[in-house]
């Protein structure tokens, strides 16, 4: 049976528009494989603990020295490592903040970076390869080439190289300018946000579609 790991980040609720549009992606997904299944989590609800100097280093120990909080640490970690595991695709909604991923981001990324479970460290191998994963981004401002602050957006670029050692390759579908509509000095580039934001849902929409059959 196929299974979707489907993970939302921002913290704005209805008015997400990274949380619609991995939400359209997850319909989309059940849409192409009816009777799988989806785990949902929740990290601008339910945020992870960071990595701090009681259990952070439990990725650095081995588990027969923890401690009980370096324990409870790498726990968890199984448990996400596993939800990653037990999914044929993955789709993750980030929206940029302050020009970079959100902080609860960078935590499941930092939690599910550990050797043994999501990477071999005696050929540093990643374990986790093989998987679609669909990041869905969504991006206030613009950034693509040309514009004012491009290169200003340090999530996208991130992501690939945070993930690297555990074999994860994420492919991006982004909205930008969605800012436009509720930032006055952005109104004339309101129908350019509304250009980007119809592209990426169109992709969304042919995502995982059937391959065409050759005759």
């Amino acid at each position: 049976m196929t299974h979707l790991l489907h993970i939302d980040s921002s913290i704005q609720g209805d008015r997400s528009v990274s949380r619609k549009l991995s939400a359209r992606a997850a319909a989309v997904w059940q849409a192409r494989h009816p009777g799988g299944t989806v785990t949902y989590r929740d990290l601008g609800v339910e945020p992870l603990p960071h990595l701090d100097a009681a259990g952070g280093l439990a990725r650095m120990i081995p588990p027969d020295q923890h401690t009980p909080a370096q324990a409870a640490s790498w726990a968890l970690t199984e448990v996400l490592v596993n939800e990653v595991k037990e999914a044929d695709a993955i789709v993750l909604g980030l929206p940029l903040y302050n020009y970079g991923a959100p902080s609860s981001v960078k935590a499941w990324v930092d939690h599910i970076i550990a050797g043994g479970l999501s990477f071999d460290p005696a050929t540093m191998t990643g374990l986790l390869g093989g998987r679609d994963f669909v990041v869905v981004a969504s991006r206030g401002g613009g950034y693509t080439p040309g514009a004012p602050r491009e290169g200003w957006d340090h999530a996208e670029p991130w992501l690939p190289h945070g993930l690297s050692v555990t074999g994860l390759e994420p492919r991006f579908i982004a909205a930008e300018l969605t800012l436009a509509e509720v930032t006055p000095a952005m109104a004339e580039l309101i129908p350019l946000a509304n250009k980007s934001l119809a592209a990426a849902e169109q992709e969304i929409d042919g995502l995982w579609s059937p391959e065409p059959v050759l005759v």
